[in-house]
């Protein structure tokens, strides 16, 4: 057998025990009548297999096909009453923001101060999501990048491990269970609809590389056309839940390719950081609530530091507006992806301004 070979076997056998593993979690977590039990049960048991050592990444056409589904699914939980509400999202963009700022700021001094990092990788692993450019321009620093994606990848599973009963607690959630939400009736003409309309939003919003373009565009044309009762049908149950599952698998696969002792050593500062950054948006969220009237379980999904797609499907598992969460996730987004450059630069700048008084320091 050639090498290519023996690494495409190799590569099958990894994602047949992580499919198995994370149907085996489903159940596992249907078992404790956990909330969203077929995406946190596959979470939890694709991390395992990611820390365990193997490559538990989904090819890239599943991963389309699930966003793709799961942004249909959650754009029909949108109703024309969310109207109503838009008039208020950007004062709430605009507190979210304060938030996120405020995250950032608590993540870096505790990284940098508390725990004696160098500048640019507490600087990378404190900013909340758009990992992809986050990665990106620390990597054009001295930051230590592996500290950076563990700090990113840990903050989001503690994000679901953590909004899962909460939400299920806020919502009642625990009568929930591990049900999928069911797809209202309709006929094939509304079905044939629905995907052809988000599918040609999602090919759109992929081209012009919109964040989670995928998902964000099939949801997108999925709101329009619930939003204005053109149709009426949700995702039936045989394609709602082998894409929750998938979701599990890809969240979980983020740690793939990461070593468990280094995973290990960096825990205690992850949770650090999380804990710091749930502080930050949840002062954020607070004041949301309070000031502008917004309910608590909208403002503390679309405030948390976490993934548009993930946290976009609990919105819609747990009957909220999906609209509004996807709307703060991505302002999120841009602004992060548009301060990243810019801070790229700087601390580029500090390093050669180090560097060179390195260089010419006495005796040197």
């Amino acid at each position: 057998m050639t090498d290519d070979r023996r690494a495409a076997a190799l590569r099958l056998r990894d994602l047949a025990i992580t499919v198995a593993a994370a149907l085996l979690g489903g159940l596992a977590a249907v078992a404790l009548a956990l909330p969203v039990a077929w995406l946190l049960g596959p979470v939890v048991a694709t991390t395992v297999c990611s820390l365990a050592g193997l490559d538990t990444r989904p090819p890239e056409f599943l991963k389309t096909f699930a966003f793709f589904v799961l942004g249909v699914q959650a754009g029909s939980g949108v109703s024309p009453e969310v109207a109503s509400q838009i008039a208020l999202w950007p004062l709430s963009f605009l507190i979210q923001l304060v938030g996120v700022l405020l995250a950032v700021v608590l993540c870096y001094a505790y990284l940098r101060r508390a725990l004696g990092w160098d500048h640019a990788s507490s600087l990378f692993a404190s900013l909340p999501g758009a990992l992809s450019f986050v990665v990106a321009a620390a990597s054009e620093t001295k930051a230590d990048m592996g500290r950076v994606v563990i700090i990113q990848s840990i903050r989001l599973l503690m994000l679901i491990a953590a909004l899962v009963p909460l939400l299920g607690a806020l919502e009642g959630g625990g009568t929930m269970g591990s049900s999928i939400r069911p797809g209202g009736e309709g006929g094939l003409f509304d079905y044939g609809l629905m995907f052809a309309g988000c599918a040609v939003t999602a090919f759109l919003a992929a081209r012009l590389n919109v964040p989670g373009g995928m998902m964000l565009g099939a949801l997108i044309g999925s709101a329009v056309l619930h939003g204005a009762n053109v149709v009426t049908v949700s995702l039936p149950a045989f394609l709602a839940l082998p894409s929750l599952v998938l979701l599990g698998i890809i969240v979980g696969a983020r740690l793939s390719g990461i070593d468990a002792r280094a995973f290990g050593k960096l825990l205690v500062p992850s949770l650090g950081c999380f804990a710091l950054s749930l502080l930050g948006t949840g002062l954020a969220g607070i004041a949301a609530v309070v000031f502008v009237d917004l309910p608590a379980p909208n403002v503390a999904l679309a405030y948390a530091p976490g993934a548009l797609e993930a946290l976009t499907v609990l919105a819609f598992q747990f009957d909220i507006d999906p609209a509004y969460v996807a709307a703060h996730h991505v302002v999120r987004f841009f602004a992060i992806a548009m301060a990243v450059p810019f801070l790229a630069k700087r601390v580029s700048r500090r390093e050669a301004r180090d560097d060179g008084r390195t260089a010419g320091a006495p005796g040197e």
